[in-house]
């Protein structure tokens, strides 16, 4: 029996998730649709601890990432990105290094509009 092949569809345009919180930074590409075709994080990257808080560990997952896209023939992104990290502009700067043309750029990062009432301060 011969060994399954699996084709690989080429998906020219996509979408690119860049959630940076204050732990991690967590990038994933998924075509037009919303199906995920590569994900990368700095903690799967091998870093631990308080380093994966740290720009360079986005630039790594960044890279690593678009490596895995590159496979699907992906050359043009959306980049959404969410959270207050400081990952966030060295993740973007990660993607276009490899050679993505960015189409445009969403912030998408939850802001409260005075919505559930806040927790009393905590008295010490």
């Amino acid at each position: 029996m011969a060994p399954s092949t699996k084709k690989r569809r080429s998906i020219q345009k996509g979408r690119a998730y860049i959630q940076a919180s204050f732990n991690n930074t967590i990038i994933t590409i998924t075509d037009e649709s919303g199906g995920v075709l590569a994900w990368s994080s700095a903690g799967a990257n091998g870093f631990k601890g308080a380093k994966k808080a740290t720009p360079y560990a986005a630039q790594v997952a960044a890279e690593n990432v678009a490596t895995k896209a590159k496979l699907y023939g992906m050359e043009a992104l959306d980049v959404f990105m969410k959270g207050v990290g400081t990952g966030r502009e060295q993740a973007l700067r990660g993607l276009i290094a490899n050679g993505f043309d960015i189409d445009s750029i969403h912030d998408t990062t939850p802001i409260p509009h005075n919505g559930c009432r806040q927790k009393k301060p905590r008295r010490v």
